[in-house]
């Protein structure tokens, strides 16, 4: 049986305020993950996934509930947890910026107690998996900010804890480094040797790198499942339909208040329809709907969901 490296139990986190009623964050929530995998923690704003980060790595105290991290209680004996946890939080560099790529490397790994000359190799693994060579003499402050973010990445990493929470790690990177960082993220994952709890509003880095996802709404899990069996089931009831020229707004109506995770799109040559059917029979009801409107059908045809599509129509109170 695979070990699991960290372990949330009825985790609850209730901001109480002055004035007005306390806020309910997280509710009553539990989940595991194993070593080595990575993990997709995903939900609207303000649905608790960042108050759950935070609670992991002790920097938010819960209400109730408990978190294991490689076995020990995170809250009753909290500097052994935090020996196995590595957190890059929203975006933020915490790095020094007056301190060089190498140097910063080094004082990190430092502050976990591993001497610079047992980590120099993997340093230069790091800045070379992050693409810094160029720069790593260069002061932290004088670097671009998606070299920054990548540097605090990394930092994080040289210092070999079990565990890596990364809170929107591509929050304001331009599409260039945004793209760099995630394939280094997909490398790590596919080398197994971190267990990664990856939180993203950038469906295609969560899906590209995650093997599972869990999705917290309302501080609640809605759904916790492998990304593939996710994509499967969705699959099995997504379809597109393509007719002659467009839709009339009593079509365009109709079908929006008929059915789920429907988007209409096209020219005034032809138009696409992307619908949720969960039973297969439905399809004669969206049939019926555009015969009506005397449209001509040009084909109908299942569609490939991406995560984002399933993220909406879960987190809408579809499917879970």
């Amino acid at each position: 049986m695979t070990e699991s490296v960290l372990e949330v139990r009825n985790l609850t986190k209730v901001y109480r305020q002055r004035r007005g009623e306390d806020v309910l964050a997280v509710d009553d929530i539990s989940f595991t993950v194993k070593k080595n995998e990575v993990v997709g923690l995903l939900g609207p704003n303000g649905a608790g996934k960042t108050t759950t980060i935070k609670c992991i790595c002790t920097l938010v105290r819960p209400t109730g509930g408990s978190i294991r991290i490689n076995g020990t209680d995170a809250q009753r004996n909290t500097r052994i947890a935090l020996r196995h946890v590595t957190a890059v939080l929203e975006g933020n560099r915490n790095i020094y910026w007056r301190l060089t790529v190498r140097e910063n490397l080094e004082f990190f790994a430092g502050l976990q107690g591993i001497p610079s000359g047992w980590v120099r190799n993997y340093i230069d693994e790091l800045i070379e998996l992050f693409q810094l060579k160029e720069k790593e003499r260069t002061d932290a402050r004088k670097l671009s900010r998606g070299m920054q973010q990548k540097l605090a990445v990394a930092c994080a990493l040289v210092k070999k804890t079990e565990v890596l929470l990364l809170d929107e790690p591509t929050l304001g990177l331009d599409v260039e480094t945004s793209h760099e960082l995630r394939f280094t993220l997909k490398e790590m994952a596919r080398r197994g040797e971190r267990t990664i709890i990856l939180s993203s509003h950038d469906m295609s880095v969560v899906q590209d790198i995650c093997e599972r996802v869990i999705i917290v709404n309302n501080g609640k899990i809605v759904t916790d499942d492998e990304v593939a069996n996710l994509l499967r089931l969705f699959q099995a009831s997504a379809y597109r339909f393509e007719i002659e020229g467009r839709l009339d707004e009593h079509q365009a109506k109709q079908l929006e208040e008929r059915f789920d995770l429907l988007r209409i799109s096209g020219t005034d040559h032809h138009t696409e329809i992307e619908a949720q059917l969960e039973d297969g029979n439905r399809i004669y009801e969206v049939m019926d709907i555009l015969k009506a409107g005397d449209s001509r059908i040009r084909s109908i045809a299942r569609k490939e969901p991406n995560l984002e599509e399933i993220f909406l129509n879960i987190v809408k109170g579809g499917k879970n």
